[in-house]
């Protein structure tokens, strides 16, 4: 017992109790080839929908709960799934313009988890940064994780992020013309 009076005996023995119980952490690379984004924009006349590419993405986690990460999208790849020949190709050059997303300026966004809430055993809530048109403001969403895979909604609120065309936030009297702020993002993840 006069072994435990030491404080650099006890030191030793706290340090190698911790050793044991140290929190496993792991980082998963999403799979950015299998993985899709969809979207989906909506007006006063109806709706378009399309996909975009991940550029990166990680996923991590302690002891197998989810805790966080980050996402880089290409927003060069943004196409358009509703429409065909040459209604397809102006839409996506409409979208792809300083008009929306000015990809030749802002070619990616990004998207990094701030704080990850388990809402039971496979779904979280989190709280995210996105930036979009280097305009950063939060979002909050549900993910669920199974195995290898994760399913993600997100509502995004377009007039935050300066993509202003067609907006009612920032154009009066653009009635039937006009196109809804919020547009959705449908996202699943193979890492």
């Amino acid at each position: 017992m006069k072994n435990f009076k030491n404080p650099l005996v006890l030191a030793l023995i706290v340090l190698a109790t911790l050793s044991f119980t140290t929190i496993r952490k792991e980082v998963k690379k999403v799979n950015t080839k299998e993985s899709k984004v969809v979207w989906k924009g909506y007006k006063v006349t109806g709706s378009h929908e399309g996909a975009v590419s991940l550029q990166s993405g990680v996923l991590n986690f302690e002891k197998e709960k989810l805790v966080g990460g980050e996402f880089t999208i290409d927003m060069t790849s943004i196409v358009v799934t509703d429409l065909s020949g040459e209604y397809q190709k102006k839409l996506e050059d409409h979208l792809k313009s300083d008009d929306f997303f000015g990809v030749n300026n802002h070619p990616t966004a990004k998207l990094v988890f701030t704080k990850v809430k388990a809402k039971g055993k496979n779904s979280y809530e989190v709280t995210a940064d996105l930036t979009i048109k280097n305009k950063t403001n939060p979002v909050t969403f549900q993910i669920s994780v199974y195995g290898g895979k994760a399913t993600a909604s997100l509502k995004v609120d377009r007039a935050k992020h300066d993509v202003k065309y067609g907006s009612t936030s920032f154009f009066d009297g653009l009635k039937d013309k006009a196109i809804y702020d919020e547009f959705d993002l449908v996202v699943d993840l193979v890492f």
